[in-house]
């Protein structure tokens, strides 16, 4: 079965520094796209980051980019989401999520196939 695993958020000051990782089981991560996106309580889920799984080709979006890094770690299996220069604007679930459609480079905006149960990032002022 396929499934995506979030974990490494928690509480941090603002300034501070997060990696969150993504375990996937049941495929390789080096064959499906891997994003990266977040929900606020009362706002829409945002959508963040991509990475490819043909050329690893990354994509950001403007409010993290320059601050949030997305990497992927193929003997484990693993996606990293490396948030530095953390804001309280940053509190949020974090949730990965699969794209079977080959795309190269990646997109954010199209359904994702799975996605994890995500992971609670809190920022404080």
């Amino acid at each position: 079965e396929v499934q995506l695993v979030e974990s490494g958020g928690g509480l941090v000051q603002a300034g501070g520094t997060l990696r969150l990782s993504c375990a996937a089981s049941g495929f390789t991560v080096d064959d499906y796209a891997i994003g990266w996106f977040r929900q606020a309580p009362g706002k829409e889920r945002e959508a963040l980051s991509c990475i490819s799984s043909n050329s690893h080709e990354t994509y950001y979006a403007d409010s993290v980019k320059g601050r949030f890094t997305i990497s992927s770690d193929n003997a484990k299996n693993t996606v990293y989401l490396q948030m530095n220069s953390l804001k309280p604007g940053d509190t949020a679930v974090y949730y990965c999520a699969a794209e079977v459609t080959w795309r190269d480079p990646c997109w954010l905006n199209v359904p994702y196939d799975y996605w994890g149960q995500g992971t609670q990032v809190t920022v404080s002022s």
